[in-house]
């Protein structure tokens, strides 16, 4: 398949497409039709605590801060990928020193987290007046069960353009509900996410997929929940192969594009993300996204690097 297929040359009509696919989600949630939650219940924000908030939640003690996993986004052995980035970087936005947005985070996954309470400690390696450079570990008694690097930066007026465009693809409506193994993860259902492209555990032509994804309970998208649908894109191995074999994100890496306010004017739409693969070889592959909002936004771009065993 041609570059282009994976990430198009910029197309106004490409940007427009993504817009009435919002406008029609939209749409559809005011009419109280079945959206992408399975229950009218379920379409409008809900004014109690969200179980995301709950899973990042993170308390002071002792210098270091404090978490707790949680059943709801728990995998087959640790948490959610997704959400232990999360909580790393929930790690460096509470700090006072923090300044500007997040640019750049990348969070490596030195060992399973298990059940219970784990630490934080976060570090301000280097600051000035456009960027902050911070690293974070995540510590259960004296092991580190993951470590990440991040940067944050001032966003300020400049001349802006974006070259890459999203697909044409079918709308959430449109689209395919994937339904995971319950006996095998929670995590998965605590998101809402349609295939407009690719099924997995098929044999696909390619590993390139279109998926709409948001929250199950609707939330607001912000830098944390962000940060965790960079990590919902299934395994681009079970796009190529039905086979399923033990694998895991060792590194996942993830630069953000848009400032908070940018961000918050998406509210609970869903996002559109392009996920494929590039190379499967001797125990590794790496998979890249694009993740967009409203307007043809480009709200970031991730890669990460799996590991699997035959």
């Amino acid at each position: 398949m041609q570059r282009d297929d994976f990430f198009p040359v910029a197309r106004a009509s490409c940007g427009q497409r993504v817009q009435e696919l919002l406008e029609i989600a939209s749409d559809n949630n005011r009419k109280k039709k079945v959206g992408m939650s399975e229950s009218k219940a379920s379409e409008a924000p809900s004014t109690t605590s969200h179980t995301f908030d709950e899973a990042v939640a993170l308390e002071p003690v002792a210098g270091r801060l404090r978490g707790h996993t949680h059943e709801a986004y728990w995998n087959m052995v640790s948490p959610f990928g997704g959400l232990t980035a999360a909580v790393a970087l929930n790690g460096l936005l509470l700090q006072s020193e923090r300044s500007g947005d997040p640019v750049s985070f990348t969070v490596n996954y030195v060992a399973p987290i298990q059940r219970g309470e784990f630490f934080v400690e976060p570090q301000l390696l280097r600051s000035s007046r456009s960027t902050q450079h911070w690293s974070v570990q995540i510590v259960q008694g004296d092991e580190v069960t993951a470590s990440a690097i991040a940067i944050f930066g001032a966003r300020r007026p400049t001349w802006s353009l974006t070259e890459a465009a999203p697909p044409q693809t079918p709308g959430p409506e449109e689209s395919v509900r994937f339904t995971p193994p319950r006996n095998l993860m929670r995590w998965p259902e605590m998101y809402d996410i349609r295939y407009a492209r690719g099924t997995v555990r098929t044999e696909n032509a390619d590993s390139l997929t279109h998926s709409w994804i948001r929250d199950a309970q609707p939330r607001a998208i912000d830098y944390l929940s962000l940060a965790a649908f960079c990590d919902t894109f299934a395994p681009r191995l079970l796009f190529r192969r039905p086979l399923f074999v033990p694998l895991g994100t060792v590194s996942l890496n993830i630069y953000f594009h848009v400032d908070a306010a940018e961000l918050a004017s998406h509210g609970t739409e869903p996002v559109l993300g392009v996920a494929y693969g590039q190379v499967f070889h001797k125990g590794y592959f790496d998979q890249q996204a694009q993740v967009w909002g409203k307007d043809g936004r480009l709200l970031a771009t991730t890669q990460q690097v799996v590991w699997f065993k035959e």
